[in-house]
């Protein structure tokens, strides 16, 4: 570990994390000629428009128009600030941060902090309290061994109601911070805090950092809420500043490498599933954390693989909350298979009793057509009318879903072949069937933000500069005069560009964040145009000297009807002779 005081991290950690090795632990990326390729993370395409360039160490979508250095990068996919993104970079790197600024001390660094030292105070319950030594011999009983134990962290939360509160107060924080965190609950009645969870097995939740940011509580003996009632058997910590269950996978910060290694995502609904079936050599497992399979959910798991393997309790005909996440995996484009078990019987207890019985289980896994199909056909009798509507009737709606055609081809002649109808009538009945929208986050902001529509000069200007970048001799070709129609912001990067063909390469520190953009944008024109570069410049050049003509020539108009109203005819005749002049130039630049 090398120690590092905070006036100089950033260079230190740029140096030795290259901005492809730590994208690449996020998503999935392609080789592309000099650079990187892959699909952006910060919004839904199908074409992948995020690029990576190893040789300016940048990043940039240009489907989004998000982009920046690797702290930006984890700033966005980690949803935090600078200080938290120089602290993971900085642990990615292997460098201690010891001289700390107190600003950087976060309301997020403080939550952190509470979390981690919950999970220690679980923990040593686990080991040293009476009570916890019970739980700690009924997790042995259910297979989970003490290399998974510590592995996960699992702990014991002990009964008494103030516990944990007492112990983090004792450390500095304050009773609403541990509220904040979601680890207390306030009465209504007294006013008191008290611990959220007691009594119970405690499973520590992990961002991608491996970050304590939340709990999941398994009751462990009876307990009671402080009105009498039952305790529920699971309970989670509610949404904070950290932790939101629709966003958050268990295991994902340990599975992450495994699923992109093995290109699959095996998706289980319980904490002790996935440490099981983690345990039983298979890492690339995710559990949800005490909800359904979300939007959100399914985009993180995209960024490392397509292939989606489901161990959920699958109900088709329903309206169940897994039937949906399952459907919205589907409309995503997903590659999903089922993994069938025997009934009654979790992944944990099926590898519990017979490990060869669940590896067999997965890799028989069904395709969610076979599945589907399989599952309408237990329920309907295919050689009557009523159950030849009945089958339509359950798979047309997910037939619909289907994004990619030539699969939904597929889909549809099984389904004629199997009812034994021809396919033009299954098509005519799928036109019937309404196109559910697919769940959309409302907080998507950031796409929404980053597609705002440019002019089209403005658009035009920026390619420009691309070319110019990549062709540098291509400066001559704009004259004195053809600068007065671009934007200031144009003149001060051709200006730089004049300068870097000189040898210098140092860009204003305003203007470094563009350029380098504009830098990557070249190499990738160059890597497409190759000798076709000076030709694109030129038509790119005409395009512009156009609009600018054109905006001229609107503003004379504008001009001379002001000069009409006033009865101004000298003025007038002027405006006329500076409007055919326009008039002229743009005949000869459409004919050159």
């Amino acid at each position: 570990m090398i120690i590092l005081m905070l006036n100089s991290p950033i260079e230190e950690i740029k140096s030795r994390l290259g901005v492809v090795e730590v994208i690449q632990g996020y998503i999935k990326v392609h080789k592309a000629g000099a650079n990187y390729r892959a699909n952006c993370p910060f919004h839904s395409e199908k074409k992948p428009s995020f690029f990576i360039s190893p040789a300016r160490q940048i990043w940039h979508c240009f489907g989004c128009g998000l982009g920046g250095d690797i702290f930006k990068f984890v700033m966005q996919i980690e949803g935090v600030e600078f200080g938290d993104a120089l602290r993971i970079l900085a642990q990615k790197a292997g460098i201690e941060l010891v001289k700390q600024d107190p600003k950087l001390k976060t309301e997020r660094l403080r939550q952190l902090e509470i979390c981690d030292l919950a999970a220690l105070f679980f923990e040593r319950q686990l080991e040293e309290s009476e009570a916890g030594k019970k739980v700690k011999e009924y997790l042995l009983g259910r297979g989970v061994t003490e290399e998974s134990i510590k592995k996960w962290r699992l702990g014991y939360s002990p009964s008494s109601w103030q516990g944990l509160s007492d112990f983090l107060v004792s450390k500095g924080y304050k009773r609403e911070e541990v509220a904040k965190a979601g680890l207390a609950l306030k009465s209504e009645k007294s006013g008191d805090y008290y611990d959220r969870f007691r009594g119970r097995i405690m499973f520590p939740v992990f961002n991608l950092s491996s970050q304590v940011v939340g709990f999941g509580g398994r009751i462990f003996g009876e307990q009671k809420r402080p009105d009498g009632q039952e305790e529920a058997k699971y309970i989670n910590t509610p949404n904070t500043f950290l932790y939101d269950k629709s966003r958050i996978l268990y295991g994902l910060n340990k599975a992450g490498i495994e699923i992109r290694k093995k290109d699959a995502c095996i998706m289980v609904e319980g904490y002790m599933d996935a440490i099981m079936v983690s345990q039983a050599g298979f890492e690339n497992v995710v559990a949800t954390s005490g909800t359904a399979l979300t939007d959100h959910h399914l985009r993180i798991i995209k960024r490392y693989s397509e292939n989606l393997l489901s161990s959920f309790d699958m109900d088709i005909a329903g309206n169940s909350a897994t039937k949906r996440g399952i459907d919205l995996a589907q409309a995503l484009g997903f590659n999903i298979k089922v993994v069938v078990i025997p009934q009654e019987k979790d992944p944990a207890d099926l590898i519990l009793k017979n490990p060869k019985i669940w590896e067999q289980s997965l890799n028989n896994a069904k395709t969610i057509h076979d599945f589907y199909l399989e599952n309408a056909l237990s329920k309907f009798d295919k050689n009557t009318i009523e159950g030849k509507k009945g089958i339509s009737g359950t798979l047309l709606p997910v037939i619909k879903r289907i994004p990619n055609k030539i699969e939904q081809d597929l889909w549809i002649q099984s389904l004629a072949n199997t009812l034994n109808v021809k396919e033009e009538n299954i098509l005519e009945e799928l036109g019937k069937v309404k196109s559910e929208q697919t769940e959309r986050p409302a907080d998507d902001i950031v796409e929404k933000e980053a597609l705002k529509e440019s002019s089209r000069k403005d658009m035009l200007e920026e390619y420009l500069l691309a070319l110019l970048v990549a062709c540098p001799q291509g400066i001559n070709l704009i004259g004195a005069d053809d600068l007065k129609i671009f934007s200031s912001h144009f003149t001060e990067i051709i200006d730089y560009i004049k300068k870097s063909s000189q040898g210098d390469n140092s860009p204003p520190e305003a203007l470094k964040e563009k350029i380098n953009y504009i830098s990557l944008r070249a190499d990738l024109i160059k890597e497409e145009l190759g000798l076709e570069t000076d030709k694109e410049l030129k038509c790119c050049l005409k395009e512009i000297k156009k609009l600018g003509i054109k905006d001229k020539m609107e503003e004379i108009n504008r001009q001379m009807k002001q000069a009409e109203d006033q009865n101004d005819s000298e003025k007038t005749r002027k405006l006329k002779e500076e409007f055919d002049l326009c008039s002229k130039s743009r005949q000869e630049l459409e004919a050159a």
